[in-house]
């Protein structure tokens, strides 16, 4: 993806230099606690949910960053103002104001107004303090455990994932999506969360084709490896054997690719509902 010499956003913190050790949740791995961030996401920013990946319980730790650190917080910053500038423009067409994000870049654990989380989170977004949190490290694990093609563009599908859960806060559909949740059963949740999930995804994929600008060969097949990668029928059949749709809470790889591409080719934000096959 071309991003040097372009704009930074000045909404990143960059805490990798200075961290608590953390504590994984045994058995996990990045990818192994999904599902937990997947009820965290939902919860709006209910502590007790995000808690169960552990506190850091141990002191800071201060070092300096590599050069391949800081080059990659570099491309954050320009990834992070990319979706800004996109995010910015779609909401004023509709009369509505963005309220940018923040991102925090971290490592081993961090503190956020929505509790405390290890490595093992992996990428999440915080709707209390409205930030995204990213251990880069995730997209080693994705590459090595999972099979995905890697590339910088599979960091930009994450971020631009994330941004569109900040999209969701922001219009209300978050919210909503708890609110009905807790009135129905658990099978009916999940399926809430997939919808919530894939319009995120839907959400990545619009903003692709608002930055096709910056786009490189292969950068779209980068997008759509880390989707396949990252569906609930391919964790469950890399971790247990075995696939259960009912406990599936982000979509499946298919699906999570679909509805990346419905966004990136369409351009059209009003074209992902992805709940209307719930709710009706």
């Amino acid at each position: 993806m071309k991003w040097r010499g372009n704009r930074r956003s000045g909404n990143v913190e960059d805490r990798r230099g200075s961290s608590g050790k953390g504590k994984l949740i045994a058995g996990g791995g990045i990818i192994g606690v999904i599902f937990v961030i997947a009820q965290f996401v939902l919860s709006d920013g209910d502590i007790s949910v995000l808690n169960q990946l552990g506190g850091t319980g141990e002191p800071a730790e201060t070092r300096e960053l590599t050069s391949e650190e800081k080059e990659l917080g570099a491309f954050s910053e320009t990834l992070l103002a990319y979706t800004e500038d996109t995010w910015n423009e779609i909401f004023s067409e509709s009369n509505r104001q963005y309220r940018e994000p923040g991102l925090v870049l971290f490592s081993d654990a961090v503190q956020t107004a929505c509790g405390s989380a290890s490595s093992a989170s992996g990428p999440f977004y915080c709707p209390a303090d409205q930030k995204i949190y990213m251990d880069l490290r995730f997209f080693q694990e994705l590459k090595s455990r999972f099979g995905a093609k890697g590339g910088d563009f599979a960091i930009a599908y994450v971020m631009a994932h994330e941004v569109g859960h900040h999209v969701q806060h922001l219009l209300g559909t978050a919210g909503k999506v708890r609110n009905l949740q807790q009135q129905v059963g658990k099978t009916k949740a999940n399926e809430l969360s997939v919808a919530l999930e894939l319009q995120a995804d839907f959400y990545a994929g619009v903003w692709a084709h608002f930055n096709k600008q910056y786009l490189e060969e292969g950068d779209i097949e980068e997008a759509l490896s880390a989707a396949n990668a990252v569906g609930d029928d391919a964790i469950q059949r890399r971790t247990s054997g075995s696939v259960n749709p009912d406990s599936f809470t982000h979509g499946t790889s298919e699906q999570r690719k679909k509805w990346f591409m419905k966004g990136f080719r369409t351009g059209d934000f009003k074209q992902g509902d992805t709940f209307d096959r719930i709710l009706n």
